[in-house]
């Protein structure tokens, strides 16, 4: 049989490119947790059918786990140089997503909160849309967060007019 021997540039290659994922993951990942660690309950009176705030802090953590590996996905194949709108929709929707609990939980503030919603459903759209360009898996794995900022208004809506 004829063995090869591992190619040392090829490893080496597929060891940054196993660290640059774990960041690219692990950072939305992190800050989120810390979010809902600091302000993700509530003293807000809920309602009955109020979404559980389990439901919510899952969804916020889906979120950054599959808007960490879309970003990856095209930070790999160059895409942020080539667009970098793409970058800032990614940062934007990052952004976005971790200042609803403080803006609702933290300072009460619902109205507020829905227009962040709003406003997160559409960079999210713009950054499905920029992504799918740079590389259509990436693009697909934002799709399933466009359920982030639904869930959110739909719990906004509820505090409102609790």
């Amino acid at each position: 049989m004829n063995y090869r021997k591992p190619n040392k540039k090829a490893s080496g290659a597929a060891r940054r490119g196993l660290r640059s994922l774990s960041v690219a993951v692990a950072f939305p990942l992190s800050v989120t947790l810390l979010d809902i660690f600091l302000f993700g309950w509530s003293s807000i009176e809920k309602p009955f059918y109020f979404p559980p705030l389990w439901a919510l802090h899952l969804a916020c953590l889906s979120t950054a786990f599959l808007s960490g590996l879309s970003a990856w996905l095209v930070w790999a194949e160059g895409g942020f140089h080539r667009q970098p709108g793409a970058l800032a929709l990614y940062l934007a929707q990052l952004i976005l997503s971790l200042i609803w609990y403080p803006v609702v939980f933290g300072a009460g503030a619902i109205r507020v909160g829905l227009v962040l919603c709003v406003a997160l459903f559409g960079v999210l759209i713009g950054c499905a849309r920029a992504f799918r360009d740079m590389n259509p898996i990436a693009g697909d794995l934002v799709k399933p967060c466009l359920a982030w900022p639904l869930l959110l208004a739909v719990a906004n809506v509820r505090l409102l007019y609790n």
